[in-house]
């Protein structure tokens, strides 16, 4: 019988990543690593090629190449060995465990399973470059000690990200158990995300973007429409108000890639205010009250306002949501009465 769609089996020894499922028919066709990665969000694909590589990942009981195109109906376990924590592997420094700081966390749930934060703009989710302290990864572990053991221990309990720039809802896992089933449901699409946006110029009717991201090659930082390894994305917006310089936005994410909302918006030529990686940001000047507006938010005007899933625990549909950020509803109040 199909595994397909069934949460994944609890890991068999403490820290050991165990999971078994089945290559949908969405996934056939796809390369193992890719399959992997996608599975697995915590890690990225060429983490995932390494652990193919390794052996940590089998396809029909026998280890494949990275590379290798999978079927339907083919059977994957992934069973990746670790002293109490996921196989070391990553950037340097990125996998080494963390150091418990008070960084305050607006908690908007917590249960035995899993907790819901209201995350600021300008809060950086786990540790990179330039960014190894003061993390919300830090906070968490910092409140809830045994997130710590939960996943890769750079990144403890996290299921997905929010851009530092951006603010709202964001969830992570206390058990083991837990995130693996999270972690399955965003493969599978079985998470809904709304966001909402300040966009530049008439955004007009409903679109639905359907253009796969990857890599910008000219840019490291940046990712790009039918970029490098560019991966399915899907993203539907439609304009809520407008107003002056800018349309006010929802957006429903139907995957999960990097800065997707943010390239996906910018490839319909109506970049995200404020954002000045795919866009020009804010006016530098001119502009009247509306540029002055978008000028003092000092960051892309976009918001993680609602998430909604199955409990890892219950089984039972639950939906978590936030108001606009206060920075972001000061600007939206300002455009509402601004003069271009």
């Amino acid at each position: 019988m199909s595994s397909e769609g069934a949460p994944p089996e609890a890991p068999s020894d403490a820290g050991e990543t165990h999971l078994e499922f089945e290559v949908g028919a969405a996934e056939d066709g796809r390369r193992l690593d890719l399959i992997a990665s996608e599975r697995l969000p915590d890690i990225s694909r060429s983490e995932a090629a390494r652990w193919v590589e390794a052996g940590f990942v089998r396809l029909d009981g026998r280890v494949r190449r990275p590379s290798h195109r999978c079927r339907t109906g083919q059977r994957v376990i992934i069973q990746a060995p670790g002293d109490g924590r996921a196989p070391l592997f990553g950037a340097p420094g990125e996998n080494d465990p963390l150091s418990p700081e008070p960084v305050p966390l607006d908690v908007l749930h917590e249960d035995a399973w899993l907790v819901v934060i209201d995350k600021p703009a300008g809060l950086v989710v786990h540790p990179g470059p330039g960014h190894r302290e003061g993390t919300l990864a830090n906070g968490l572990i910092h409140r809830y000690p045994e997130i710590a053991r939960v996943g890769p221990p750079g990144r403890p309990g996290l299921v997905h990200r929010l851009d530092r720039g951006t603010s709202g809802v964001l969830v992570a896992a206390r058990t083991e158990p837990a995130r693996l089933q999270l972690a399955a449901a965003f493969a599978e699409r079985q998470v809904e995300k709304q966001y909402l946006a300040l966009v530049m110029g008439r955004f007009g009717e409903h679109r639905r973007i359907d253009e796969p991201i990857g890599r910008d090659p000219k840019h490291g930082q940046r990712y790009r429409c039918r970029g490098r390894h560019a991966r399915e994305a899907e993203t539907e917006a439609w304009s809520l108000e407008e107003l002056p310089l800018t349309t006010f936005v929802g957006i429903r994410l139907h995957t999960g890639r990097t800065h997707q909302a943010r390239v996906h918006l910018a490839h319909t030529g109506h970049p995200i205010a404020g954002d000045v990686m795919y866009g020009p940001g804010a006016p530098r000047r001119g502009g009247g009250q509306a540029g002055a507006a978008l000028r003092r938010l000092e960051r892309p005007a976009l918001h993680a306002a609602e998430i909604a899933f199955a409990h890892p625990g219950t089984g039972n549909p639950v939906r978590f949501s936030t108001p606009l950020a206060e920075d972001f509803e000061r600007a939206l109040a300002a455009l509402r009465t601004a003069t271009a």
